[in-house]
Order: C-alpha cells, then sequence, then structure tokens
C-alpha cells in the first residue's frame, strides 16, 4: 500500500514518561501514536522515557496503527541518547521537532543510513517556526525518507505573536504552505492539536476546517479526542457512494466515446474519478484497520 494511502486521521501524543499511558495505548483507536521524548518529558525524565519508549516500540503489538517517536531536537543535548535508544528498537517512524532547513532532515536521514535497524524507519517533520514554513518547499523535497509533516501549531503560532481565534486566520497562511508543499512532494500532512480536550463542540469546529483544507488528519492530546477526529477526517457513507457512482457514471461515458460525464446535473471528469477512487481506497485502509 502506497504510504500516503494508510490512516493518518488521528495520532495521540504520549508522553514518554508516562509508562501507564504508553502500555494504554494499545487498547485505543488512534491510527498512529506519538511517542513524546520531547516537549511532554521534563529533563530529570528524559533517560527513563527514552528507555520505556525504546521496550514499548521493540515490543509492537499496534498491528497496523503507526508507531513514531518525537526525540528531541537534534541541537539538544538528549538527541544523541534518544537516537541511540530508539534506534536499537527499530522504530518505524521518527517525528523530527524544530525544523527549520533541508539539512535538519538531512542529517537524521544520514544518521539513519548508517543504522543497520533503520534500513525501513521514515523520518516525519514537526512544522512549527516561521523559518520552516518559508522553507517548506526545501523540506518537502529533501529526503526519500520524509513521509509527513505534522504542524506544530502552538509553536508557531507563538512564534507569529498570532491570536487564538476560532476560524484560525491569523495561521492560515502558513497552513496552506505547508499543506500545499507537502502535497507538491507526495507527503502526508498533519493538523495541529486542539488543546481544550473537554471542548467537543470547539474541536468539532477544527476538524472540520482541517478536513475541508485539505488535511490527511490532526494530532490529538487527549483519548476522548480520537473518536470525534476519527469521524471528521474519514470519507463519510453518502461520499463513498457518490464516488462509485462517479467511477461507474465516466466508466460507461468513456464506452461510449465521451470524454467526459453528466451525473446528477454535474460534470464528471477524470479528475473526479482519480480522486473518487483515492477516496475508496483510503475507505477500504480504514475499514481494514477497525476490523
Amino acid at each position: 500500500m502506497d504510504y500516503r494511502s494508510r490512516p493518518f486521521r488521528s495520532l495521540l501524543y504520549v508522553p514518554g514518561s508516562n509508562l501507564r499511558a504508553l502500555q494504554k495505548a494499545k487498547e485505543l483507536s488512534a491510527d498512529a501514536f506519538i511517542f513524546d521524548l520531547e516537549d511532554a518529558v521534563s529533563p530529570d525524565k528524559k533517560s527513563a522515557a527514552r528507555t520505556s519508549v525504546a521496550e514499548i516500540v521493540a515490543a509492537g503489538g499496534f498491528g497496523p496503527r503507526t508507531q513514531m517517536v518525537r526525540i528531541n531536537s537534534l541541537e539538544s543535548t538528549f538527541a544523541k541518547d534518544d537516537l541511540a535508544a530508539i534506534c536499537a528498537a527499530a522504530p518505524a517512524a521518527i517525528l523530527l521537532p524544530k525544523v527549520h532547513r533541508a539539512r535538519d532532515i538531512q542529517k537524521l536521514d544520514d544518521f539513519l543510513d548508517g543504522h543497520s535497524k533503520c534500513s525501513d524507519t521514515v523520518i516525519w517533520a514537526m512544522m512549527e517556526s516561521p523559518l520552516c514554513v518559508l522553507n517548506a518547499q526545501e523540506i518537502a523535497s529533501s529526503s526519500a525518507r520524509l513521509k509527513g509533516f505534522v504542524l506544530g501549531t502552538n509553536d508557531l503560532a507563538k512564534d507569529l505573536h498570532a491570536h487564538e481565534t476560532a476560524d484560525r486566520a491569523p495561521m492560515i497562511t502558513s497552513l496552506g504552505i505547508c499543506l500545499v508543499a507537502a502535497r507538491a512532494y507526495g507527503l502526508v500532512c498533519v493538523d495541529g492539536v486542539y488543546n481544550k480536550f473537554r471542548d467537543d463542540d470547539g474541536l468539532k469546529i477544527m476538524c472540520r476546517q482541517g478536513r475541508d483544507f485539505g488535511f490527511d488528519g490532526k494530532t490529538v492530546i487527549h483519548p476522548s479526542q480520537i473518536d470525534i477526529v476519527n469521524g471528521y477526517f474519514a470519507p463519510k457513507p453518502d461520499e463513498i457512494e457518490l464516488a462509485k457512482r462517479r467511477i461507474v457514471a465516466f466508466d460507461q461515458a468513456m464506452k461510449t466515446g465521451q470524454g467526459i460525464a453528466v451525473l446528477d446535473g454535474n460534470i464528471v471528469e477524470n479528475l473526479h474519478v482519480e480522486s473518487a477512487r483515492q477516496l475508496l481506497v483510503r475507505a477500504d485502509a480504514i475499514a481494514q484497520m477497525e476490523s
């Protein structure tokens, strides 16, 4: 399966220092888990956290759900030990924070190339600073290992001096640039967190907006957010039905020598059929994961 066809509706941050949360993650329905060694772990707990995360990753048992580890910044004093511990466990993915330029990704890529257990490890990038937004295209094209962007909207808002608004108008330019770069180079692109984890109505508004922008999913900070996010970023039954009908209508039009079809008063072109097929692949992947 193409990497972008995998479900990445919900990515749950799990603090690496919280052993109970790490163990409980296997019972949750998130599409992916970000085992966090960075912001969620205080300096005095970094060593124990990386040991716990390495053990969880090595043990596996998450089925088709993606496990990724957010290490500390390569500029930090913790990154070397993070990589030594985590790479020994053969992680599926490493999420790199504080990415500013292509060379940040390339530096991690070179390290993974030199580690025998990381031949299949992919890289995801945190997009969380004005400089990384300005360099989004060069970052997106920096490595064949790079598979996805995660928007770090809290850090980005802080650096932009942006106010928090319901429509996220102050953030739209940055979100759009990162999304365009990701799409141009075939990367998964996941929206940032919604901090008010007890505000379901607010979360739904953010999910609807992120879905309409074109994001593949959303990062979450609490298990209670998972089901809402999964629901918004999954194809709806009526969308699946429409996709199937578009494919049938277009195939019939092609058989009669027409280049386009008309369905319910709307033109159906090849581009609509491509989108329909992608939607059905995504729906099938979600169904397989949930089964």
